[in-house]
């Protein structure tokens, strides 16, 4: 084998072996700070089969730019109003719901911060539909979890019950 040859094969060698270094690099770097947060501009969409129909009030109907208002006392008495951490790091935490939805993740915009290892940056979302509390995986990597069972679509979430995102679990009470 001439010099010349053997020259371009220990360049090339020396290229991948620090190609391989970069790449174990940017990966540690992404796995320790985690992912660039991103601003959500608005929630993607479910699909139409997936959502619950929404029962008319005898109400007047209200404005199309207000949320949904909870209209049924008896439903609104039986609706959760607080989510109960019950294990993990922040174990015995109350926090009040929100009147429409409540995200959960590791990133600071989320109406819930969980920061563990096995948490995505934006994992899961809990929003009010006909009076019921439904969650929402919303992608990630290691899963939902209501009652021991992975969350692969909306799933109606009974005061009680508990869900599970990382090592967290928690409940919705009244």
């Amino acid at each position: 084998m001439s010099e010349l040859t053997l020259l371009v094969l220990q360049l090339a060698f020396l290229l991948l072996l620090w190609g391989f270094v970069f790449f174990v690099i940017y990966s540690l770097r992404s796995d320790l700070f985690g992912q660039r947060a991103r601003r959500m501009v608005a929630p993607a969409p479910l699909p139409l089969d997936a959502m619950p129909t929404a029962k008319p009030t005898a109400s007047a109907p209200a404005p199309v730019t207000e949320p949904v208002v909870r209209a049924d006392p008896a439903a609104t008495a039986a609706t959760p109003t607080r989510l109960v951490i019950t294990s993990g790091p922040r174990e015995g935490v109350e926090i009040d719901l929100p009147p429409e939805q409540l995200t959960i993740g590791r990133s600071s915009e989320s109406g819930l911060v969980i920061r563990d290892d096995y948490t995505s940056t934006h994992h899961a979302r809990l929003m009010l539909w006909d009076q019921n509390w439904v969650i929402q995986d919303l992608d990630s990597t290691n899963g939902t979890f209501l009652d021991g069972t992975r969350v692969t679509q909306p799933t109606a979430v009974l005061p009680g019950t508990p869900v599970t995102i990382g090592t967290t679990t928690f409940e919705l009470r009244r």
